[in-house]
């Protein structure tokens, strides 16, 4: 089965998409009281091999951190992936007033913190625009203090293709930035497009 999506489709997605960014960088931004710089999310439909080079352009950074949380509802299934640039961290505690010490534990709290926010957020402003309901997973920590190459062989991805949607998140004037990767399963992209059309007739 071959996935694809219009020009309109993708520009809709777009869209969509920059609603429920800014509403997630709202909240993380209403939570750390600082400003967020959000770059155009880029949306397409790659191949499990193309998410590899995704993440490795996604994130420059030596060492990485990351969190996946699936979703799933009203027929479309996916997963989120936060993957965080590890510099982050002292920046994040300071900001977030963490009091504990920034050992493993501090920063996984600070790290499903910032994920729950974000993933949330987003997932919800997407799903609402759509008129849809997702029900989320548990997030899993994929790795921590690890490079990029290590968490997509941990990634057990059932797909040959996806609709992928890229957003990139950085904070002004600070060493925090993380990107965000919503992947749609090649079977639940049919259900999302209709629900596009709707919007685009």
């Amino acid at each position: 089965m071959s996935v694809e999506i219009s020009e309109d489709q993708r520009d809709c997605y777009q869209e969509i998409t920059n609603v429920a960014m800014g509403q997630a960088a709202d909240r993380l931004a209403r939570l750390l009281n600082v400003y967020v710089i959000l770059p155009i999310p880029k949306i397409n439909i790659i191949s499990a091999t193309e998410l590899h080079m995704a993440l490795e352009g996604a994130n420059t950074s030596d060492d990485v951190s990351a969190v996946c949380q699936g979703f799933i509802g009203s027929g479309i299934a996916g997963e989120a992936l936060l993957i965080f640039n590890d510099a982050s961290f002292e920046d994040l505690a300071k900001l977030m007033k963490y009091e504990g010490p920034l050992d493993h534990h501090g920063e996984l709290e600070l790290l499903m913190d910032v994920s729950s926010v974000l993933i949330g957020a987003c997932l919800h402003g997407i799903a609402e625009q759509l008129e849809l309901h997702f029900n989320q997973g548990h997030p899993v920590v994929l790795g921590q203090h690890c490079h990029i190459d290590d968490l997509v062989k941990s990634g057990n991805h059932q797909w040959t293709q996806t609709l992928a949607i890229e957003i990139h998140y950085e904070i002004e004037n600070l060493n925090i930035n993380c990107d965000l990767l919503l992947l749609f399963t090649e079977d639940s992209v049919a259900k999302i497009n209709q629900q596009v059309d709707y919007l685009l007739d």
